[in-house]
């Protein structure tokens, strides 16, 4: 995994220079946001797939450099059958409707996660949508779909080898063998909820945490940039003691 001394650094539109950012966001909220009006929880999944996009446009010029996004947890085929097959085929249509735009702006997509139980040809979708956005350098877009972090670190662990150096690092690669930002800056989760629900679980282990109330449909790019904001004004110690302001001011 990446230090948490090399920092990748983004220049925002004002031109200033700062930390280029690992956000990820487990994305809570559709189906409450459907039932409160009426609704079939479909159409909160589609309201969703909005949002997601607005947040995806908004990232570059907040600083994101990677964003991960939690779509499809593994738990979440015990959901109805009806309401699956639909989070799926929303999946389908964001990778023929989004993939242009996403490569004219820069980013490169990814999928994290199983494939081996997605419907069928959706793997091959996924894998070319990978290939076609695979020049992309303004963001590092992340889809955790079918994923669970504790069988990704489970995975690792079956792959280790002995005659691998015993580092955190090493063993970093091995969740996450292709990325080089791994290490979640802020994790953002919507819908008032306050657990992580085994997302990300090693990659987060400093990241910064932000609870919001707003529902997923409702959230863009202004509350993107808030947390943002309020994550810019923490002061992360990463273990160490960090500055110390004193109690009483000097004479």
């Amino acid at each position: 995994m990446q230090s948490t001394t090399d920092r990748q650094v983004a220049t925002t539109p004002d031109g200033l220079s700062q930390e280029a950012l690992h956000v990820a966001i487990i994305m809570d909220g559709n189906g409450r946001w459907a039932t409160q009006r009426g609704l079939p929880r479909t159409a909160g999944h589609r309201a969703g797939v909005e949002a997601a996009q607005r947040v995806v446009e908004a990232a570059p010029d907040l600083g994101i450099s990677t964003l991960t996004l939690f779509a499809f947890s593994s738990d979440n085929w015990r959901r109805p059958r009806a309401e699956v097959s639909a989070l799926m085929s929303l999946l389908r249509q964001y990778l023929k409707s989004e993939l242009h735009r996403l490569v004219e702006n820069g980013a490169r997509l990814a999928v994290i996660g199983r494939r081996d139980r997605l419907p069928a040809g959706l793997s091959g979708e996924i894998a070319e949508a990978e290939r076609a956005s695979a020049a992309g350098e303004r963001l590092n877009l992340r889809i955790a779909l079918d994923y669970s972090s504790r069988d990704a670190i489970a995975d690792a662990a079956t792959r280790w080898r002995a005659e691998h150096p015993p580092s955190r690092e090493a063993f970093g690669r091995l969740i996450a063998p292709q990325d080089c930002r791994s290490d979640v800056d802020l994790l953002i989760r919507s819908g008032g909820e306050k657990r992580l629900s085994d997302f990300l679980l090693w990659e987060s282990a400093y990241a910064e945490l932000c609870f919001v109330d707003t529902l997923w449909p409702d959230f863009g790019a202004t509350d993107l940039a808030a947390a943002i904001a309020d994550f810019r004004g923490r002061e992360r110690r990463f273990g160490g003691l960090g500055s110390v302001v004193p109690l009483v001011a000097a004479e």
